[in-house]
Parts: structure tokens; C-alpha cells; sequence
């Protein structure tokens, strides 16, 4: 086993949940572009993360998406906010990122594994 192999605990200790983007704005506070996002889980409730997902997507194109996220990680301060969650994207050559998806709707909240 290589340090980066992950055991079966360590992965199910990762909470990776759907949930939909119901505001996005600019980020203007950030140095590197960036949107401001809540995104709804259900039953593990709305969320705020900051995304710098500029290149691909605008705010509008946002709202309503079902995204992929992080959830248990500690909240995080970026600029003047708490970032509760961490949206997971694919990062292209030029570091513009592709957000991972459900390929049909899901539940908000619904765990990925």
C-alpha cells in the first residue's frame, strides 16, 4: 500500500451529498475570481461556499444546477465569509473547472458512493 492508498473507512468518512444552487453571485471580495453560492441539501440544510468556476458558468447559469460537494469538512474563512462546503469540479488545463453533476436529478442530500 502507497501513501496515497485510502482505505474503505477513510473514503465513507468523506461526505460527497447533492444538492442544488439556489443563489450565486460575484465573489468581489476574493482575489481570484469567484462566486458566492448556497446550495441546498435537504435534510443537511443550505450551505455557502465560494467557487472559482468563473470561466465555464455565470451566476444565472447556476441557479437550479445540482452540484457534487464536500460537507463535513470545517468551516473555512474566505474573505468576509464561512465556507461550509467544497464543490468538486473537474480542473482543466488552463485551472478552468467543470462541475460534477448527477446525470438525472436526485434528491438534495442523496450521499454519493
Amino acid at each position: 500500500m502507497n501513501n496515497n492508498t485510502l482505505t474503505w473507512d477513510e473514503f465513507m468518512h468523506v461526505e460527497m451529498r447533492v444538492g442544488t444552487v439556489v443563489s450565486a453571485e460575484i465573489f468581489a471580495e476574493v482575489r481570484n475570481p469567484a462566486y458566492k453560492i448556497t446550495i441546498d441539501f435537504g435534510e443537511f440544510g443550505l450551505r455557502k461556499t465560494s467557487a472559482q468556476v468563473t470561466a465555464l458558468y455565470t451566476p444565472e447559469e447556476l441557479i437550479g444546477k445540482q452540484v457534487v460537494a464536500v460537507i463535513n469538512f470545517p468551516p473555512k474563512q474566505i474573505a468576509n465569509m464561512m465556507s461550509e462546503c467544497l464543490v468538486l469540479g473537474g480542473i482543466g488545463e488552463n485551472k478552468e473547472v467543470t462541475l460534477l453533476q448527477p446525470e438525472r436529478p436526485v434528491k438534495n442530500g442523496t450521499r454519493i458512493g
